[in-house]
Formats: structure tokens, sequence, C-alpha cells
């Protein structure tokens, strides 16, 4: 199983002309297919499908744009080196080859843009600041017990607002605070009537089936925040900790990688 967890935007299906190959509801994948390309291995289907669900009676797509995203994503993983140690990750005619293409697009199709956020092998603690904690539930998947999270774009975008003020006053790095305006800013070029879904995926597989149960990932994050708009640091600290300390085993797993 691909262990990444994923954060999608669902749009409503008639913003879309055409018909979009689609993974049904309560699938978190199209299954790895294992493809050797000029950029690497992939473990992602390379189908221009699209995930479908329904909201609130309506029924909402998330294209996957596979393509577009691991053009985005080799780039951003290289940008996130400095020196020596980028050109040795990705060569520099890689590099220079998945910008171009990714160049021509996005000028041949300005509007297309990625639809999903992925973090292999665990949930960065930011996305939860998206949700409320009974936007929670979870879906059986084969042997694996999935969690997932639903919630109105709209209601996102003002939770990050709120969390990026609350941080801001606060007097956080701006290194932290960037990464929740990034999120922001990726949130705003969505429709308001879209839907945002976090998705622990592959990565549930991870954890004992009851951690997963017990999980109140969200819960913690939200009483940090609230925490700090209070000025209680020391309970924003602590419930800040226990989310962390949920996830530390998963998230050293990447460097382990």
């Amino acid at each position: 199983m691909n262990r990444s967890a994923y954060l999608r935007v669902y749009v409503p299906a008639e913003r879309f002309d055409g018909v979009l190959e689609h993974v049904s509801e309560g699938s978190s994948s199209t299954g790895p297919i294992l493809t050797d390309g000029e950029f690497g291995v992939s473990l992602e289907s390379a189908r221009d499908d699209a995930f479908v669900i329904s909201f609130d009676g309506h029924r909402l797509v998330c294209p996957r744009y596979p393509r577009l995203r691991m053009l985005e994503g080799l780039l951003a993983f290289r940008n996130a080196y400095a020196g020596p140690t980028a050109a040795v990750l990705i060569p520099e005619e890689t590099a220079e080859r998945a910008a171009e293409e990714l160049d021509r697009i996005n000028s041949r199709f300005p509007a297309m843009r990625s639809h999903i956020l992925t973090s292999p092998f665990y949930v960065p603690l930011r996305w939860f600041a998206a949700f409320d904690p009974d936007d929670r539930f979870l879906v059986e998947e084969g042997d694996v017990l999935i969690v997932k999270y639903r919630t109105a774009i709209a209601e996102a975008v003002g939770r990050v607002r709120t969390a990026i003020r609350v941080l801001d006053e606060a007097g956080f790095d701006d290194i932290v605070v960037e990464q929740v305006r990034d999120l922001l800013e990726w949130l705003e070029t969505f429709p308001r009537q879209s839907v945002l879904e976090l998705d622990y995926a592959g990565v549930s597989a991870l954890f004992p089936r009851g951690d997963l149960i017990l999980d109140d990932s969200a819960s913690d994050v939200a009483a940090s925040l609230d925490a700090l708009a209070d000025g209680d640091f020391e309970e924003a600290g602590e419930r800040y900790a226990a989310a962390a300390g949920r996830w530390a085993h998963a998230q050293a797993l990447v460097y382990a990688n």
C-alpha cells in the first residue's frame, strides 16, 4: 500500500466539460500501478480520472491530474533543498525538462490546478486546522480502517484564516505561519461550493486500529489554537504536543526514507 495521506478538493461536477473516468466514493486509490518514466518511478495510475462523492445531495468531483501533480511535486521536492544537494536528488537537466513541460501545461490550460496535496507517511498538523473535529468519520477499506474528514471549503477557508491570525498574534516565526498561508492560498483558488477532504488513506496502515478509532488530532489542533487565542500558552503547548506526539513515529519515516 502507498503510505500517503491526501488533502483533496472536490468541485461541483457541472464545472467540468466532457466525461471523466472516476473512482467511486469509498475508494482511496485507483490501485498501485508501477510506472517507470523519464521523471522516475510512480505508483499512481496515469489516467486522467477523478474521485466522485456526494455531499449534502450534490455530486462533486476531484480530478487527479496525475501528470500535473507529478511535475509540481518533482520541482517542489528539488526546490526544498539548497546548493549541490538539489542537483544530486534531481539533476538540473531533469528539472529543466519538468519545468518546461509544466509551463506548457499551464499555458495551454491556464485554469488547470492540482486538486490534491499529498503527504508521505503522515498528516501535516496544519491540515487539521481546516476542519472541525465533528467533520471526522471512519471508512472500512478491506482490512484497514481509514480516517477521513470532510467540510465545505468556505468553512475550511474561514478556519485557516483564523489560524493564521492566531499564530501571527502569538508571535510565531514567519516560516511556521507561511506554511499555513500557503495552504490558505491553495484553498482560495477553488469555488466556494467546493468540499475539502482529508484522507489518511495508506497512512492509516501505520497505526493500530484502536489508535485510529481514538485519534483526535483535529480536536487537539483546534484546542491548541483556541488556547493560543486566549493567551494560555501552556495549554496550547500541551495540546499541540499531544497531536505532534501522535504523529511522531509516522513522520520519522520521512527521514528514514
